[in-house]
C-alpha cells in the first residue's frame, strides 16, 4: 500500500506556511492532534529537521500506519492513543511542558472512509460500526437497536442537518422490528425506501444519516468542544493553531472557540483597555479559508474544508 497515492494530505502547504514561524527553534514541539495517516506530519518532520512531532490518533489502525511510516524519524516522533481532547496529557506523558504549534484535521480519514468494513460509507455495504476506536464504545448499529425515535430524530436533526430526520427515525423504528439493522446496505435500502422521489434528486438520502451516526458514535462535537480549548491552553506566546473543517457544524465550533480567545475582555465602557483585559489570540486569517480549485481538482476530499488558525499574544491572566 502506496499511502501517498491513496491519501493527500489537505491543504498542507498553507498549514506549513501558517506554523512555520512557531517551529523554527531547535527543538520546537509539533502536536498532530488528528493524525490518521501522517501525511501532514511527515511533511512537518521533512520540513524541519530539529523537530518533535507528538501525534495522536484515537484509531490504532492509524496510529499502527502511522508509525511505520514516521518510523525514519526515530526519537523524534511520540505517538499517543489517544481522543484529541486530551493533548495536553499527551505533551506531558512525551516530556513536554508546551507545544509550540498544533494542527487539528477534523472529520472522518481517508482510512477509516477507504477500509469497508469499517462501516462509514453509506456506498459500501459493511458493518455498521463507525468506531474511530474499535477498541471501545458503541456502534452505529447499537444506536439503531437501542435509540428510541424522539433521539433517532434528534441526532439526525442536529449533528446531520436532515430535514426528514422525523421520516427517517420512523422507517428505523419500524424496519428494526423485522429485523435488527446491522450493515450499512440495509440502511440503506430503508433509508432510500422513506425518501420522497423529489428528495432523492438533491443528494444521497443516506449522506446526512451516516455523518449524524458517525459524529454521535464519536462523541466527535462534545470532544471537539474541549479540544480547542485544551490545545490552546498549552500553546506558549508566540504558539501557532490551524484547524481544518469538514462541515458546517464543526466549523461553527471552532469559529467560535477562536473568537472567544481572540477577543477583548474589557468591561463595556471602560476608557483604558487594562493588559490583563487584551486578548489572548489573534486570529492569523480573515474568516475561514478555502481550498483553491487546482487542489479541489487534485484532492477532491479538499472540496468542504474550512482553515482557521490563531496565534497566542499573551499568557493567560
Amino acid at each position: 500500500m502506496n499511502l501517498r497515492d491513496i491519501h493527500t494530505p489537505v491543504l498542507l502547504e498553507r498549514c506549513i506556511e501558517l506554523l512555520a514561524p512557531a517551529l523554527e527553534r531547535d527543538g520546537a514541539v509539533f502536536v498532530d492532534a488528528t493524525l490518521g495517516m501522517a501525511g501532514h506530519s511527515e511533511a512537518f518532520l521533512e520540513r524541519f529537521p530539529e523537530l518533535h512531532l507528538i501525534g495522536l490518533d484515537r484509531d490504532t489502525d492509524a496510529l499502527r500506519i502511522a508509525g511505520e511510516r514516521l518510523a525514519r524519524f526515530g526519537d523524534r516522533v511520540s505517538l499517543v492513543h489517544t481522543v484529541y481532547d486530551g493533548s495536553a496529557e499527551a505533551v506531558a506523558s512525551a516530556g513536554f511542558e508546551r507545544a509550540d504549534a498544533i494542527l487539528f484535521d477534523l472529520g472522518v480519514s481517508s482510512l477509516q472512509l477507504d477500509v469497508a468494513d469499517r462501516g462509514f460509507a453509506y456506498a459500501k455495504d459493511a458493518p455498521l460500526d463507525m468506531r474511530m476506536d474499535q477498541t471501545s464504545g458503541t456502534t452505529a448499529a447499537d444506536i439503531l437497536a437501542t435509540y428510541g425515535e424522539g433521539d433517532l430524530r434528534r441526532i439526525f436533526e442536529r449533528y446531520g442537518e436532515e430535514k426528514l430526520a422525523g421520516r427517517y427515525a420512523r422507517a428505523i423504528i419500524a424496519a428494526r422490528t423485522h429485523a435488527p439493522l446491522e450493515r450499512s446496505g440495509q440502511l440503506v435500502d430503508v433509508l432510500v425506501a422513506a425518501t420522497p422521489y423529489a428528495a432523492q434528486r438533491t443528494g444521497h438520502p443516506a449522506k446526512r444519516v451516516f455523518q449524524a451516526l458517525r459524529i454521535e458514535v464519536n462523541r466527535e462535537l462534545s470532544v471537539l468542544e474541549r479540544a480547542i480549548p485544551a490545545a490552546l491552553g498549552i500553546l506558549p506566546v508566540g504558539g501557532r493553531i490551524v484547524v481544518l473543517s469538514y462541515q458546517s457544524l464543526e466549523d461553527r465550533l471552532v469559529k467560535r472557540a477562536l473568537a472567544d480567545a481572540s477577543a477583548s475582555t474589557a468591561p463595556a465602557g471602560l476608557p483604558v483597555e487594562l493588559p490583563e483585559h487584551a486578548p489572548r489570540f489573534q486570529l492569523l486569517v480573515k474568516g475561514a479559508e478555502l481550498a483553491g480549485d487546482e487542489e479541489r481538482a487534485v484532492n477532491p476530499r479538499a472540496t468542504p474544508v474550512r482553515l482557521r488558525a490563531a496565534e497566542r499574544l499573551r499568557e493567560d491572566a
